[in-house]
């Protein structure tokens, strides 16, 4: 999985989007089947490589149970849509105050979980207080605490009092799922108010989900949904191949496309992705505390051939942490670029002319065993010796991003907009700038969203030029499926998988 807790999946700061009135629906845009009739009692089969730790995105379900649940299951007041824009959706309408320190939202009618629980204020308080308690694991905990007070003078008008204007709010709004404030059990159950509810989990196998005959808004398309979860590539692409799945959340065998592409039974599309791998310093602790350290090892890096060697010829390279969907996105790949001569000097004035040597703790996943063997080669043409040390998903949460118990880390970062944790000194890559945490912090007050995309500008450029990380290449979005299917999401975005507006003809 690429960002195995919960935690990880956003922390993303935003502009506050254009929101619009919305259902269910609308948010897939996958290929257009052709030949014979949808079948609106058809089931889809969905295979995937990210099975949940759980059901729970506020106790380390990891991004196997943002792309199962978010929108399917659950709801927020708003929804995230594929193309990136804010929709309300369990929010009929909200207002703010003058001084945008309070907000005021009305929620919709006719709302009602799975159990048959009417939604009501009530639900919405508890699930904005369940993701920024103390045992949250939620990715939004951070953003969201700038919530001062939670008030609820009726069953259907929430109001929320910041402590500090954020004009991120309402897109962090829509990250968070309104659970059933009376539910129990959540990390093998649900209660929520989307199109499917659960049918069964499967450890190691399958989520099923079906279509809920009460639900609020349209209908899902399609009578239920399957998440089959895979070990590997290659078994997700058997499995495509055998119809055994319908399609695939993710390609993450490039090799393998050209049987697809050359099928007329098969679509192959290459969305948008927000995903970024990174070699992540830690940059609290020697030698990586002095920056010329870490611009060397940027420079003794060719991200390009190592883009090249595990996705062919799709994926980009960036430069930074922002990618391009993002409003303050700019291409920085210039900086510390690919640069073996300059390594060697930074190094030498840095006080390193020998070289060092580093543990780079490493998933046990694809890509990071290759990309981490890939990296030790390159470094030791600039005299830098690497001892790689191959641990597991819930060994790298501990060790690394709750302890911060190592020197450098290879790892995924889903979201769009999280740029801002370069703001936070206390983030597990510890880079602590001054004026960039000035500059996030001004980015969220900003009276406009131009202003706001200027500062965020700056912020990329500083973490950028300071080599606050390695941003080895943005990954491509390979969505696979079979020309039967339409209507299904393209692009990456945080991991969602609305499987609501999917259809298939018999």
């Amino acid at each position: 999985m690429k960002i195995t807790k919960s935690a990880l999946y956003g922390g993303a700061t935003a502009a506050t989007l254009a929101l619009t009135l919305t259902a269910c629906g609308g948010g897939g845009n996958g290929g257009s089947a052709s030949g014979g009739a949808y079948d609106k009692n058809a089931g889809v089969d969905v295979g995937s490589l990210y099975e949940p730790q759980n059901l729970d995105n506020t106790a380390g379900g990891g991004q196997g149970v943002t792309e199962a649940l978010a929108g399917n299951v659950y709801e927020g007041l708003f929804r995230l849509t594929d193309d990136g824009k804010v929709e309300k959706l369990l929010a009929k309408d909200y207002k703010v105050s003058g001084d945008g320190l309070t907000y005021t939202f009305t929620l919709r009618d006719g709302v009602k979980f799975h159990s048959g629980k009417k939604l009501t204020s009530q639900d919405v308080k508890y699930s904005l207080e369940k993701v920024i308690g103390k045992d949250s694991q939620s990715a939004r905990k951070s953003n969201l605490e700038v919530i001062k007070d939670i008030a609820t003078p009726d069953a259907k008008t929430v109001k929320v009092t910041l402590s500090k204007k954020s004009i991120s709010f309402v897109y962090n709004l829509s990250y968070v799922w309104i659970v059933n404030s009376e539910a129990k059990g959540l990390k093998t159950s649900e209660d929520g108010t989307g199109p499917y509810t659960l049918n069964k989990w499967t450890r190691g196998s399958a989520l099923s989900l079906d279509r809920f005959a009460g639900y609020w808004g349209r209908a899902a398309a399609n009578k239920g949904v399957v998440f089959h979860y895979y070990k590997n590539a290659t078994a997700l692409n058997n499995a495509l191949l055998t119809n055994a799945v319908d399609v695939v959340t993710s390609e993450q065998s490039p090799d393998a496309l050209d049987q697809f592409k050359n099928n007329q039974n098969y679509k192959v599309n290459d969305g948008d992705s927000t995903t970024k791998l990174l070699l992540a310093f830690n940059d609290k602790a020697k030698p990586f505390t002095d920056v010329r350290v870490r611009q060397a090892v940027s420079s003794a890096i060719d991200d390009k051939k190592l883009l090249e060697s595990v996705w062919g010829g799709y994926g980009k390279l960036i430069g930074s942490m922002v990618p391009p969907t993002d409003p303050w996105y700019e291409d920085l790949t210039k900086v510390n670029a690919y640069d073996t001569a300059r390594a060697k000097k930074l190094l030498k004035d840095a006080g390193y002319e020998n070289g060092f040597t580093f543990t780079l703790d490493t998933p046990n996943y694809d890509p990071h065993p290759t990309a981490a063997t890939f990296i030790k080669s390159q470094l030791a043409k600039v005299g830098i010796t690497v001892k790689i040390n191959t641990i597991t998903p819930d060994e790298w949460y501990t060790k690394v991003y709750k302890n911060h118990d190592f020197a450098a880390t290879l790892q995924e970062h889903v979201n769009d907009r999280d740029l801002v944790w370069y703001g936070n000194p206390d983030f597990y890559w510890g880079y602590d700038n001054k004026q960039v945490t000035r500059w996030v912090e001004q980015a969220e007050a900003a009276p406009t969203t131009a202003a706001q995309t200027e500062l965020l500008k700056k912020v990329n450029r500083k973490t950028a030029e300071d080599a606050a990380s390695d941003w080895l290449y943005l990954y491509p979005q390979i969505v696979v499926a079979n020309s039967k299917l339409s209507g299904y999401p393209v692009n990456g975005l945080n991991s969602q998988f609305y499987a609501y507006d999917i259809q298939k003809k018999g």
